[in-house]
């Protein structure tokens, strides 16, 4: 993974190959980004380059140079198996030319990254090269199957709902006022996390609740947001508070998480929200959040950029807000399928299947 972010994909990195250390002898991690390293165990064998300013590189030529890393490490382990988490296609060819078996996990739905025939060609040969597909949701799988005609191994997002819970009752400075109804969306500020329909939609009630919207995240739509924010005078509703690396807190207090998305994988914040009980309001996105949700009788959906269908959930649930926890209960009840150690002894054995561990 030459890049390491903020974000679900990374947090199943950690995970996943934490657990792998533990069931196998021999494990190496190649990314640029080595100031996540505290977050592997140290039996894991780092490989990377000690130059600090590749920190500060571009996302693109980190991913080059993490190929690089990968080329010359299959040269030395003829026998090893790859595992890929980003830059699929490009691992694939790599791979495929030094006769190196390799295991793609794709993060992100298909919709969002391959919209026209051409790329869907290409794709759909590049990944028939892969000795194995690995997706995070049902729907996904689907998706797969219709796009590009190929199967793939679905396997939930490993949870670890106690260490949510821990994290939860740490404590931030930010007020809560019982008076208000509190909104809040944790997710990149970036296109596909689409805040802007968020804002769109608590603008449309802006006169007719009490409440508060904290968004949390960095990214690069950020002036975009602030900049619709002044303008609709939303400062006193509407809080970007940065990225936070434990917002489990502010989940747990708040009334309503919000996701917006275009397009996700699974996105893990909406499992982190229900072990926390609060309740979601959704876009029907592929994929991930339709199936978290069971079709709508764990939370509410609503069209992707349907700023005025969200508008309405929200005003809905201000009215009803004691007659939701039927939802939030089934929601709950229903995480056993994103079980941590049952998740990831799946992906041990998928591993397991190509190489003698």
């Amino acid at each position: 993974m030459p890049t390491i972010e903020e974000g679900g994909v990374e947090k199943n990195l950690f995970i996943i190959s934490n657990y792998l250390i533990e069931k196998t002898s021999n494990v190496s991690l190649i990314t640029i980004s080595k100031k996540f390293k505290n977050k592997f165990s140290k039996k894991i064998n780092l490989i990377t380059f000690n130059f600090d300013f590749l920190e500060r590189m571009g996302r693109r030529k980190k991913f080059f140079l993490g190929l690089y890393l990968l080329f010359v490490q299959i040269l030395k382990n003829r026998d090893s198996i790859v595992f890929c988490l980003q830059g699929n296609i490009y691992c694939i060819i790599l791979c495929k030319l030094l006769g190196i078996k390799i295991i793609v996990r794709s993060n992100s739905s298909p919709d969002g990254w391959s919209q026209n025939s051409f790329k869907i060609l290409c794709y759909k040969f590049i990944f028939s090269l892969a000795d194995k597909i690995i997706v995070n949701s049902i729907d996904f799988k689907k998706k797969f199957k219709i796009k590009f005609n190929l199967d793939a191994v679905c396997i939930y997002n490993p949870l670890n709902k106690k260490e949510i819970i821990k994290k939860s009752k740490i404590k931030y400075d930010i007020q809560f006022n019982n008076k208000k109804l509190h909104l809040i969306n944790v997710g990149r500020l970036v296109d596909q996390k689409d805040q802007m329909t968020l804002l769109k939609a608590v603008n449309l009630i802006k006169d007719k609740l009490n409440f508060n919207l904290l968004i949390v995240g960095e990214g690069e739509e950020k002036n975009k947001l602030l900049n619709y924010i002044k303008k609709y005078n939303l400062t006193k509703k509407v809080k970007l508070i940065g990225y936070k690396k434990n917002p489990y807190n502010l989940i747990r207090r708040s009334n309503i998480f919000i996701l917006s998305s275009t397009y996700e994988g699974l996105p893990n914040v909406l499992l982190e929200t229900q072990v926390l009980k609060t309740y979601i309001i959704s876009s029907n996105c592929p994929t991930g959040p339709r199936e978290i949700l069971l079709n709508g009788k764990a939370g509410s959906l609503f069209k992707v950029g349907d700023y005025n269908s969200l508008s309405k959930m929200i005003i809905d649930f201000s009215k009803k807000k004691n007659k939701h926890s039927k939802e939030i209960s089934i929601g709950y009840k229903n995480l056993y399928r994103f079980d941590y150690n049952k998740n990831l002894n799946k992906y041990l054995k998928e591993i397991s299947a190509l190489v003698k561990i």
